[in-house]
């Protein structure tokens, strides 16, 4: 016989009744003369009495046993109102074993203490973890809620290719060789930006779909070499129809998952107003610690620290309102040095004493306006360097975040989002020693800078925005190029030659000789969102079966070797690595 009901779902309300239970034991305890067997699945625990003449079922009964139980529900004498089922009892009639487990690598418990690794190479039983289990649940919902609400926007789900082509642009493609095609190779999609244009010019007005993509980059505690994204895009539309659409489905999410309201319309804000203030194009606006420019008030000094300071660089700075400890200020450091610079300089006031790294050398000018910039009352600690304003800038970012971490400033029940706007349009590789799209080639140049993008790269600016939540990037989108000239000429801008153009996107910008429609579009990363409203640090946390650092599968071993006979089919002999 199946089971009436599951292991989370038995009330007061079934007093009397008999029922058939299947699950895990989570515990088995002897007291005295009954036994309690902890009997759980994915909606929650039962307690099962166990009388003494019926004890001897126990004889074989090891943690993660797959049972079934048949019994009468009766009112428990010693109620566990942190249990949905701790107002009742299943008194044990029979009990059948299922399956054996044999003693598990480690406890399948929330708290456990165990190597990574160990989790990731027994996933399946690292999946019966109620915070797994609620993980993923969180995530279907947020898909679900995701679906639902474009659906009643009036937006169509397509369904686009997983075999494309490679393109020179972008993070490198996972390639896939063509056995029917010797020497030619499929490209994973690293996101489906051509395709979902193509379907604008198609005349599909507004499209959606929760994509796979794949990037072959290095890896961060945030980031696996395959994801999922809420992918949308939308004709006749500009930049800010597109964010208004992204917020109600997002206020959605929000409500659907953590039950939180989120009302008023989310900030804007330039890309250089973030710099400028944060230090970062993904700015945590949970706190302020706003980075101040302080050039102007050490123009005259005589600290010796700014001695090697060049006429381009910027001096600029941040106040903490506490005094902070020498671990604190080492803390700090090693986060400035994680940016390329040597050293934090500080300064603490407290009460009208200075002291620190630089106060020996402070004129009383210098200290007035100090406290002028940074609105000083009582204790304080300023963090400061120079160099280049986007270098500096860009430490005291991680600067600030890691201060933030330190003093307590984060409420992760607190979500702020955030539209930054008016990116760059290019942006500097050190590796490739030549400006690349900041974004992505297809991306509209501002008005302000369509007619001179490619001869003043350093300035021009894109019709861009990215979708910023608690300092993460949740995604990025933009008003897309649809004009075949102006596509070319971006294409030239970073560096493709003719031939390149017309090998890799001839067949993309001829599309755009037969009426293209303006159009704009989104693309989400449903893991990263996930992992904020999971409140956890990895996003491995969030998906059933993830890779590690080093994108291996440890639980399968991908990735692996394959037969000789496999690759004698697709035409392909292996290098050794020297």
């Amino acid at each position: 016989m199946n089971r009436t009901h599951n292991c989370g779902e038995l009330s007061i309300k079934n007093k009397g009744e008999e029922v058939i239970l299947q699950g895990w034991v989570k515990k088995v305890r002897n007291i005295g003369q009954v036994a309690f067997i902890d009997l759980k699945d994915m909606y929650g625990v039962t307690q099962i009495l166990v009388s003494d003449h019926k004890k001897d079922l126990l004889s074989d009964l090891k943690s993660e046993y797959v049972i079934k139980i048949i019994g009468t529900v009766i009112e428990r004498k010693s109620k566990n109102l942190n249990l949905s089922t701790g107002e009742i009892e299943i008194e044990l009639k029979e009990l059948e074993i299922i399956n054996k487990s044999e003693i598990t690598p480690f406890l399948i418990e929330d708290e456990v203490q165990v190597n990574e690794d160990t989790r990731m190479s027994y996933r399946y039983l690292d999946l019966r973890r109620p915070v797994i289990q609620k993980n993923l649940i969180l995530r279907s919902t947020v898909n679900k809620t995701i679906r639902n609400e474009f659906d009643n926007l009036g937006f169509i789900e397509v369904e686009t290719p997983i075999f494309g082509k490679s393109t020179p642009e972008g993070a490198r493609d996972f390639l896939v060789p063509s056995r029917l095609n010797p020497n030619n190779f499929y490209a994973l999609p690293q996101s489906p930006q051509l395709y979902k244009q193509l379907l604008m010019i198609g005349g599909f007005d507004k499209y959606y779909q929760i994509a796979r993509c794949f990037r072959d980059e290095d890896l961060r505690i945030d980031r696996q070499p395959e994801f999922s994204q809420l992918d949308m895009e939308m004709s006749f539309s500009s930049a800010s129809q597109v964010q208004e659409i992204i917020e109600k489905v997002v206020k959605k999410v929000i409500k659907n998952t953590v039950n939180v309201d989120i009302n008023e319309a989310f900030l804007k804000m330039t890309y250089k107003e973030a710099i400028d203030v944060y230090g970062v194009d993904k700015p945590d606006l949970r706190f302020n610690l706003h980075l101040k420019t302080l050039t102007e008030i050490f123009k005259s000094t005589n600290i010796h620290f700014f001695s090697n300071i060049k006429s381009i660089d910027s001096i600029r700075g941040i106040m903490v309102e506490s005094l902070l400890s020498k671990k604190d200020l080492e803390i700090l450091n090693e986060a400035a040095n994680q940016k390329g610079f040597n050293s934090l300089a500080f300064i603490k006031h407290d009460n009208g004493n200075w002291s620190g790294s630089l106060a020996s050398s402070l004129s009383d000018q210098e200290k007035e306006e100090l406290i002028k910039v940074f609105e000083i009352k009582d204790q304080a600690t300023i963090l400061l360097n120079f160099g280049k304003y986007q270098k500096v800038s860009e430490m005291l970012g991680v600067v600030r975040n890691k201060a933030a971490e330190i003093l307590g400033l984060t409420n992760k029940n607190d979500y702020k989002f955030l539209w930054v706007i008016d990116f760059p349009l290019f942006e500097w590789s050190e590796e490739e020693q030549k400006f690349v799209a900041a974004h992505n080639p297809f991306t509209m140049p501002h008005s302000s800078s369509i007619e001179n993008f490619e001869s003043d790269k350093q300035n021009a600016i894109a019709d861009s925005y990215d979708l910023v939540l608690n300092g993460f990037e949740l995604g990025s989108g933009s008003v897309r190029i649809t004009n075949p000239e102006v596509q070319t000429r971006m294409f030239e801008a970073i560096g493709l030659d003719q031939k390149t153009i017309d090998n890799n996107f001839g067949w993309f910008i001829n599309a755009y000789k037969y009426g293209a429609p303006i159009h704009a579009g989104f693309g989400l990363g449903i893991d990263r969102l996930t992992m904020i409203l999971a409140h956890t640090d990895s996003i491995r946390d969030v998906i059933a079966f993830p890779k590690n650092s080093k994108a291996h599968d440890l639980m399968n071993h991908a990735p692996g070797n394959v037969a000789q006979q496999q690759l004698d089919e697709l035409y392909l002999k292996i290098i050794q690595k020297k």
